[in-house]
Parts: structure tokens; sequence; C-alpha cells
């Protein structure tokens, strides 16, 4: 497998669809699959496939197409699904409980580890006890932890942000309404669950701007 340089976000960001098209249609026993049947599947172009998937080496036969399974372990190769990440999630509102109680994430080989919230009196789900932000930075130090999520209210993100740099994670989730700045080279994802839905809203009202 050989990765070329400079591959675009929008590639990247492709990447994970069609894994989980083929890890569909891989549960219904289906052993090859060809581009036109993937662009059938996903709603892209058979080219737009075959481009992408070549950046990253070549998987295809001409005339075979793709063996699901073998894209499928060279994808969770790529995507980086082949590991296992510890997390901590900091906040346990309403969007700290949902993503807590996600059970694909423990299958998928995430698993929390500890949360932390300014409320200590409630436990999880799992009836585990919910440390104090003000522990945060000190667990982080005692433990190897690979993803910090952050579900906590936009006036304390950056704070939070700025301890799990600190404490070298490797990566941030941020679910806080507000982009965040990191250092030490920590990947961030900022995720706004509002500017999905404006987009949606975008759409429903100019519908010809639709890729259907």
């Amino acid at each position: 497998m050989t990765k070329e340089s400079g591959v675009s976000l929008a590639v990247i960001k492709r990447l994970p669809k069609y894994y989980r098209y083929l890890e569909s249609i891989n549960d219904k026993g289906i052993v090859r699959v060809s581009s036109k049947e993937l662009s059938d599947i996903t709603g892209l172009t058979a080219s737009q496939i075959r481009q992408d998937l070549n950046h990253y080496g070549c998987f295809g036969q001409q005339g075979y197409g793709y063996n699901v399974r073998d894209l499928m372990d060279e994808l969770s190769k790529i995507i980086g699904v082949n590991k296992k990440y510890s997390m901590v999630l900091i906040g346990y509102g309403n969007i700290g409980h949902a993503l807590y109680q996600y059970s694909s994430f423990k299958d998928l080989g995430y698993t929390f580890s500890a949360v932390f919230d300014k409320n200590t009196k409630q436990k999880t789900k799992d009836g585990e006890d919910i440390y104090g932000i003000e522990d945060l930075s000190d667990y982080l130090k005692k433990n190897n932890i690979d993803i910090g999520i952050i579900a906590t209210p936009k006036e304390v993100s950056q704070e939070i942000c700025d301890i799990l740099c600190k404490r070298e994670v490797k990566g941030i989730w941020n679910f806080s309404p507000v982009d965040l700045k990191t250092s030490n080279g920590v990947v961030l994802e900022n995720v706004h669950l509002d500017e999905s839905l404006f987009t949606l809203t975008y759409f429903i009202n100019s519908p010809e701007d639709y890729n259907y």
C-alpha cells in the first residue's frame, strides 16, 4: 500500500463512507464488487471511486472489481479502525450522555476510559464514577489517552482543549459550539450540529442545488 502525498480532505472524508458500505455488503455475504456497483450504492461516480482509492494503491482488478473483504481490510488500515483507542469524555450533559451510550464505539475499538463533568454526584449508565473537571490534567498525566471528546459549554471548551493538548492526547473530537485551537500537533475535528442542520434546511429551501 503506497499513499500519495497531499490527499485532499474531500477524499479523506469519503473513505469512511466507502468502508461503511463495504461493511454492509460484506455482511450480506457479497465477495466482490465493481466500482459501478459501489457507485450505485454510494451515489458517487465509478470514476470518482477509482480515483479516490488509487490515491492509496491499486486494490481492484480489471474485469473482477474489488474483493470486498480485502478492500475493507485495506481501508481499515488507512482510516485507522484496525487499532484500539482510549478516550476520555469531558462534559456529561445531553450530548455527552448520547455519545457515551453509543454502543458501536466499543464494537469499533473506541473505549471510554473516564468521564469528567462539573457534577460528580451522578454516575455513568454503567455505574462508573464521574471525575471532576479539576482532575482531568492529573488523570491524563497518569494514563495514556488517545482521544479527548469535548462536550462542554463553549465558555470552558478552549480551557479543556488546552489541558488535553498539554497532556499530549493524539486527537480531540469537539462538540462544543465553538472552533477550538490546538497545539503540540494535536489533531482536531470540530463537529457543529447546528451547521449540519443549517445545511439540511438550505437544501430544503434550494433543492436545485442538491446533488441527489
